[in-house]
């Protein structure tokens, strides 16, 4: 086993899902992990393989929270890699503003990556060599109805994750984009409807999300996404961005070369039939 950027991960959303399957995967192939969360187990475990993980408080959303837990870990370990997987979705119509659900969506999604890269970055930088891998999804590209708010998040981070890239080659810091689609996690439970009975979209988006849901719960599992990201890690320069799955890659294959109208025509037919 090579370690091109070291032994100790640091891993956002580490609690459960792709998180914790790729903290567990890590582990097992012997790397130090640090799985932060909101709500972490307070037990470090070990592997057989001498891998650990190590269960950090971390509330991304929080700036104190994110200088704390980053003081820590620093303190604690020579962080080469660092992997962003929190993340949280709630459902409604675009022309619905539900502000406080909006605002912890971005902070979660988007604003929180950042927040925690200004902390963490400039140690991969004074070492000259680091990873930095960003958990997209496939709605950052395909448009979902009644996903706006969420698809936008997702969206904006991949062209900062791109840009982000660029200005951190000549560091020796790599970044990474992977971006699954549908996936079997808890993730799906915890989405959080933001839409009135009274809405005129209320009917469409319980229908449409409805068939989301199902796909989710029949999706890939976590695991399928850890794997993805663990290979990342064993490459000095790992695409830019990352696709998980055959079928997905098809996907955004059909969806580049397909004109705008015919997308929307089999998005319309899946979601809104």
């Amino acid at each position: 086993m090579k370690y091109i950027y070291g032994k100790n991960v640091f891993i956002t959303g580490g609690s459960s899902g792709i998180g914790l399957a790729t903290a567990e995967l890590f582990a097992e192939n012997g790397f130090i992990v640090y799985a932060a969360s909101r709500d972490p187990s307070g037990e470090i475990r070990t592997f057989d393989s001498g891998g650990e993980i190590h269960p950090v408080i971390l509330d991304i959303r929080d700036p104190y929270s994110v200088d704390k837990s980053v003081e820590y870990v620093l303190s604690q370990a020579d962080i080469g890699i660092v992997i962003h997987s929190a993340g949280t979705g709630i459902a409604c119509a675009g022309e619905e503003y539900p502000a406080d659900a909006v605002a912890n969506l971005m902070d979660t999604n988007f604003t929180g990556i950042l927040r925690l890269n200004s902390r963490i970055l400039p140690h991969l930088r004074s070492r000259e060599r680091g990873l930095c891998i960003i958990v997209g999804s496939l709605a950052g590209i395909i448009p979902i109805p009644y996903q706006s708010h969420y698809c936008a998040s997702k969206a904006a981070l991949d062209l900062y994750a791109r840009s982000l890239r660029m200005e951190l080659r000549s560091f020796g810091v790599r970044v990474s984009l992977v971006m699954p689609g549908d996936t079997n996690t808890a993730f799906t439970n915890a989405r959080q409807y933001e839409i009135n009975k009274s809405s005129p979209f209320y009917d469409a988006c319980i229908r449409a999300v409805e068939v989301m849901e199902k796909d989710e719960r029949n999706g890939k599992p976590p695991s399928s996404v850890a794997q993805t990201i663990f290979k990342l890690s064993k490459s000095k320069n790992p695409k830019a961005r990352k696709v998980v799955g055959f079928d997905y890659k098809m996907l955004i294959l059909l969806q580049r070369y397909l004109p705008d109208r015919a997308l929307e025509f089999l998005l319309k037919k899946i979601y809104l039939s």
